[in-house]
């Protein structure tokens, strides 16, 4: 395994023609391998360009993001995509794939033979919480919102990538199967020790999920603080932010560790 960060920011900003200031700006600040980043703040402050720029979906305007110490503007950007699990809202599964082939896609891709790609599957299933006898022939439309999201974190996790980015994987769901999925979050993030940035509205999730939380405002790194410093901070604007949210009594003991412990 490298030594230093797993993902770095220097001096990154990012910016759009004729919009009125960069949709990121100035960001500084590095990942440390084993660790779940979680990133919070009103819809518009950059958080999910923040996340593009780690895969390469989008290139810095000015400044250098780095993966495992490697430019992305370096990095082919086909296998930096494949070397990193990549989890969205309503998980994003291929609707004309069974299970099965969803979870299979990058490994197949990679040209694993096809029997340890069938291993891969099931353990897969197995570590979601999913039985492969029951799922691996289904097609998305014939799973619950819940089942879903497990597909698509065992497809993230198939190639067994360092790395996984996650855009508000949880938004979608009721809150019973949001709470499910996000201690079995928690339990899976000790067990692999994944380096993780993780996107959400949710603050509470951030508080439940993180090693660290990033606050931004307005493109800008505004806080960078773990959980239990978020709840005690100066800082006016996340005192209003957790006031808005209601989470000023947050029952700290409901924090799951972190997965850098």
């Amino acid at each position: 395994m490298r030594s230093g960060p797993a993902v770095e920011f220097r001096g990154v900003t990012f910016s759009v023609e004729h919009a009125p200031r960069p949709i990121v700006a100035d960001l500084d600040f590095a990942i440390a391998r084993g660790e779940t980043l979680v990133i919070v703040g009103e819809s518009g402050c950059g958080k999910t360009t923040t996340l593009k720029l780690i895969n390469r979906l989008l290139l810095p305007t000015r400044g250098t993001v780095l993966v495992e110490g490697r430019a992305t503007t370096a990095w082919d950007p086909v296998r930096l995509r494949r070397s990193i699990g990549y989890v969205i809202q309503e998980a994003g599964l291929f609707p004309h794939f069974t299970v099965e082939e969803n979870i299979a896609l990058v490994p197949r891709l990679d040209a694993w033979p096809e029997e340890r790609i069938r291993h891969r599957v099931r353990e897969m299933l197995q570590l979601v919480g999913l039985d492969s006898e029951r799922f691996a022939a289904r097609f998305p439309h014939e799973l619950s919102g819940g089942q879903r999201q497990r597909v698509g974190v065992a497809r993230a996790l198939a190639a067994d990538p360092p790395l996984l980015l996650l855009d508000e994987p949880f938004g979608a769901l009721d809150p019973l199967t949001r709470a499910e999925l996000q201690r079995e979050f928690a339990a899976l993030c000790r067990r692999l020790h994944k380096t993780v940035v993780f996107v959400t509205h949710d603050l509470r999730e951030a508080l439940l999920l993180a090693s660290r939380i990033a606050l931004m405002r307005d493109g800008r790194m505004q806080l960078l603080a773990t959980p239990r410093e978020f709840l005690r901070t100066t800082d006016e604007y996340a005192r209003a932010y957790l006031a808005t949210l209601r989470v000023e009594g947050f029952d700290e003991d409901r924090m799951a560790p972190s997965c850098a412990e």
